[in-house]
């Protein structure tokens, strides 16, 4: 598990009802049961930092001195440096308890000055976690020297300070740990780290649910691509929407619309000419190319390829109708683009299954469960558990993703699961599909992966749902969701 996967379980196990401050506990508790079982009573030091391992540390300290041991805290920073409310709860509680304790002392730390050599049973580092980048800095540095030259048993907390918690290499120094404590799940740095910084490896349940990693929440907000404040148009993404026909215009202008609200720079819509000018008048923003005058036809290829040069994704089928030339046109963009694509509506109506399961592209598949079995031959059992197994099976073996809309949605990509329950009764109304289909094709374009932008844009697309829900009740229309959509980004500033 990387560092950010363990950011998004932390949010997603909030989002369920289990409070930061509880993870906080059983961490800081699992800490002092360790070296409870290896180690009588003896004088403990600890080393914290003002992030969530310093609090991590702190909650030690109290069951260490619960059970006898003499405990010293170095906080290596200031209150007013702290920003977890976990963390400043924590620094509070253990320096209330110091005033009437005379078994823990307590020392913040300016400088690196007023450190001093560890003369202790064992050590704590519990200074810096996995969510810091390069090198260190004082008085850190000096920390790490003075706990790498003690003859103490050193415990690290969650990671070794100055440990990378995604390469497990170290930039100048690190603490070299005899125990790491780690919570949930090992953080891919420690597994790839030399043993002289690790130890002794041990994980600890904290309380983390399973469905705090399986269903999206919005801890998944965090794993949104930002925007570098240097960037210039087209480089942040570009969408090409193929669809429309005669009586379909809105269907892509709600994809073009979507990918827009994802953060791409440029959504360009390739359709018929008999809905080009409808499609224009959704919004001044899309880029508009007529193809053939009522439906999409062979003789529309070469364009369409010729577009697919100057983007990052693609997304077919939304309005597109079923005429069996447009299933064949598709076929041989899928055969000769080798682009992300989602394929959608429509699109799941004529194209060949089987050039999907021989091409090569990141491929994002929305049916619902009724396309989902039409377009694979298929039927999706009711029992929900066999219905992810199958979902899961079919995406593997055709190469693919496949998002199955529904109350729950079901993700997969062969190889991992995810389920989305944002979303409400009022989504059944024309268009949310078209909508969710352009945040995916958006989010490729924007450089996430198939799998990624699959399940990323359900949980956005149902939770914009529900925000518009809230406004109106079930009577909003796909197009309020658009508006929405913003503000579920917003939540990754």
């Amino acid at each position: 598990m990387d560092p950010k996967d363990m950011m998004v379980v932390d949010a997603n196990a909030e989002a369920l009802g289990i409070p930061k401050s509880s993870l906080m506990e059983n961490a800081g508790r699992s800490i002092a049961e360790s070296i409870i079982e290896k180690f009588e009573p003896c004088k403990v030091v600890i080393y914290a930092g003002n992030g969530g391992n310093g609090g991590d540390g702190f909650v030690a300290a109290r069951y260490l001195l619960e059970k006898g041991y003499e405990v010293v805290i170095y906080f290596l920073g200031s209150i007013t440096s702290i920003r977890s409310f976990e963390t400043k709860l924590n620094w509070e509680c253990i320096n209330n308890i110091s005033n009437y304790n005379t078994s823990i002392n307590i020392y913040e730390i300016k400088d690196s000055s007023q450190l001093k050599n560890t003369d202790s049973g064992v050590v704590v580092d519990a200074i810096l976690g996995t969510g810091t980048r390069g090198s260190l800095r004082e008085p850190v540095v000096s920390a790490v020297d003075i706990i790498n030259i003690s003859d103490a048993k050193v415990f690290a907390v969650d990671i070794p300070t100055g440990l990378d918690p995604l390469s497990g290499k170290v930039n100048g120094t690190a603490v070299k740990a005899d125990f790491t404590i780690t919570f949930h799940k090992p953080k891919t740095g420690l597994l790839k780290a030399d043993s002289e910084y690790i130890g002794s490896l041990e994980v600890y349940d904290i309380g983390i649910p399973i469905e705090a990693e399986i269903f999206t929440g919005p801890g998944d907000i965090l794993r949104l691509i930002k925007r570098s404040e240097k960037s210039h148009k087209g480089q942040n993404g570009r969408v090409l929407i193929v669809g429309g026909s005669q009586n379909y215009s809105g269907a892509p202008a709600f994809a073009g619309l979507s990918a827009l609200r994802s953060g791409v720079d440029l959504s360009v819509i390739a359709c018929p000419e008999n809905v080009a000018s409808s499609i224009r008048a959704y919004s001044p923003d899309l880029i508009v190319k007529s193809l053939s005058t009522s439906y999409i036809q062979f003789e529309d290829s070469s364009d369409i390829l010729q577009m697919s040069e100057s983007v990052d994704s693609i997304v077919m089928g939304c309005g597109i109708g079923t005429k069996e030339e447009t299933g064949l046109v598709l076929n041989e963009i899928i055969e000769k683009i080798q682009l992300p694509m989602v394929l959608d509506a429509d699109a799941l109506k004529v194209v060949d299954n089987k050039v999907v399961a021989q091409s090569n592209n990141n491929i994002v598949l929305t049916p619902h469960k009724a396309e989902f079995s039409a377009f694979f031959d298929i039927d999706l059992p009711s029992e929900f558990q066999k219905k992810i197994e199958i979902v899961k099976q079919t995406a593997k073996h055709f190469g693919c993703t496949i998002l199955v809309k529904g109350s729950v949605d079901i993700v997969s990509n062969g190889e991992i699961v995810k389920l989305n329950s944002t979303g409400n009764p009022g989504m059944t109304v024309g268009g949310t599909g078209d909508v969710l289909a352009g945040l995916v094709g958006g989010l490729m374009a924007g450089g996430h992966t198939a799998f990624e932008a699959a399940y990323i844009g359900a949980y956005i697309n149902g939770a914009a749902g529900n925000l518009a829900e809230s406004d109106y009740g079930y009577n909003f229309l796909a197009s309020d969701i658009l508006k929405y959509i913003p503000l579920i980004f917003m939540d990754n500033d």
